[in-house]
């Protein structure tokens, strides 16, 4: 019987995203735990510690083969060591965790250095980039103006407001024209921005949009 998500979440949820952080970087990548815990210490200091227990946790107790089989436990995402490494590098992990909690010393706050960090910091963007404007919009949706329009018809409006916010803290970050550009396709975004438009001012016109959804300028 597979986990159900609660099941998941409860166990393994803070585990899987100080692996998946690592994940495209390497397991002994330093930003890769300081993007994690930038973000956690941002929005959710206290997942600082359940992150920690849940990995000295799984190193204690590693899953058997038919445990694996049946799909009753977590499986770690492969993050490029061989197995007998995997147990030490999550104890090391752990480590790190409660140094952090323990001098209460958080990264400072700056510009995301990797992608699991982008994300993490701008979900919704995230959700609209990856999810309207891929590489299949053009054939989906014709041109970006659709795109937004449908995902505006399908959103919650809560999450519009929380979106129009991301974009702000987007734009407020100390990024050129080829940062952004790296910071889009970082949240999935696989398109340019409509003529006439750069990234910067796409992104400010599509603030402008959702903050007035009745009118205001284009934003594609």
């Amino acid at each position: 019987m597979s986990l159900n998500p609660a099941e998941h979440d409860r166990k393994y949820g803070e585990l899987d995203q100080v692996v998946r952080a690592h994940l495209g970087l390497g397991p002994h990548a330093p930003e890769a735990l300081t993007g994690y815990l930038r973000q956690a210490w941002r929005t959710r200091p206290w997942a600082v510690a359940v992150a920690a227990a849940q990995l000295r946790t799984y190193a204690d107790n590693p899953p058997g083969r038919l445990r694996l089989r049946l799909g009753e436990y977590y499986r770690l995402p492969d993050v490029g060591l061989p197995p007998e490494e995997i147990r030490d590098w999550l104890i090391a992990l752990a480590d790190r965790l409660d140094a952090s909690l323990a001098s209460g010393e958080a990264p400072p706050p700056g510009t995301p250095g990797t992608p699991w960090e982008w994300r993490a910091r701008f979900p919704e963007l995230a959700q609209l980039l990856g999810g309207w404007f891929s590489q299949d919009m053009p054939d989906e949706f014709g041109d970006h103006e659709s795109a937004l329009a449908d995902y505006l018809a399908g959103t919650d409006p809560g999450l519009a407001a929380q979106l129009t916010g991301e974009l702000h803290d987007l734009l407020a970050l100390p990024l050129d024209e080829d940062d952004l550009a790296l910071a889009l396709t970082a949240l999935g975004g696989e398109v340019e921005p409509p003529a006439p438009y750069g990234q910067g001012a796409w992104l400010a016109a599509l603030a402008m949009r959702l903050r007035d959804r009745s009118g205001g300028p284009s934003a594609g």
